[in-house]
Parts: structure tokens; sequence; C-alpha cells
């Protein structure tokens, strides 16, 4: 399963980002490891920074968004896609250890 989860640092000791849309950073994982870092293009601009992100992990094959707060645009994106989520706060690295063990 990959898993992306908004973040306001570069890695997973960062605390997750409260927006999804115009989070600084999503970290994607795989089996609980970290395989990439994706500084997010969507966090300045206009609108539909929401819609964008959804676009850009589903490019990125993942199954699953964590992040602290998702909006309704970006759910309905998710959604359309098939992409799960779930909305929490914490450590990232506190996070996808409790994920990975359910």
């Amino acid at each position: 399963m990959r898993i992306a989860i908004s973040s306001t640092g570069k890695d997973e000791n960062s605390p997750i980002s409260e927006a999804s849309g115009r989070a600084p950073y999503y970290l994607i994982f795989e089996d609980g490891k970290l395989v990439k870092t994706i500084k997010n293009p969507f966090r300045m601009g206009g609108g539909g920074a929401g819609f964008g992100v959804a676009e850009m992990l589903a490019d990125e094959g993942v199954d699953l968004v964590i992040s602290g707060r998702i909006g309704p645009n970006m759910k309905g994106a998710l959604e359309s896609k098939g992409i799960k989520y779930q909305e929490t706060m914490g450590i990232v690295k506190d996070v996808i250890s409790k994920v990975e063990k359910r």
C-alpha cells in the first residue's frame, strides 16, 4: 500500500500538515518506508489546490492520503480516483507506524 502524508517538513520527524491542498510537502510511504518526498507545487496560488494534489497523488499510485484536514473538493477528487483518506494530526513517523500495524 502506498500512503501519502501531508507534512510541514521534508522528513518523517515532521508534524502532519493541517492543510491538505496547501501542505508544504507530501511524504510517500510504501511498506512503512519513506520512498519519496514531494514539494507540493500547489501550495501557493489560486484555487483548485486540493484537486491538483489529488491528481498528483493519483499519478504517484497512492492508495491512502493522511492529512490534518481535507476539504470537500479534495475529498471528492480523491473519491473519484478510488483513493481513501484519513484526517489525523501528529508526527508523521508515529502516524505511519500506527497505520502500518492495522
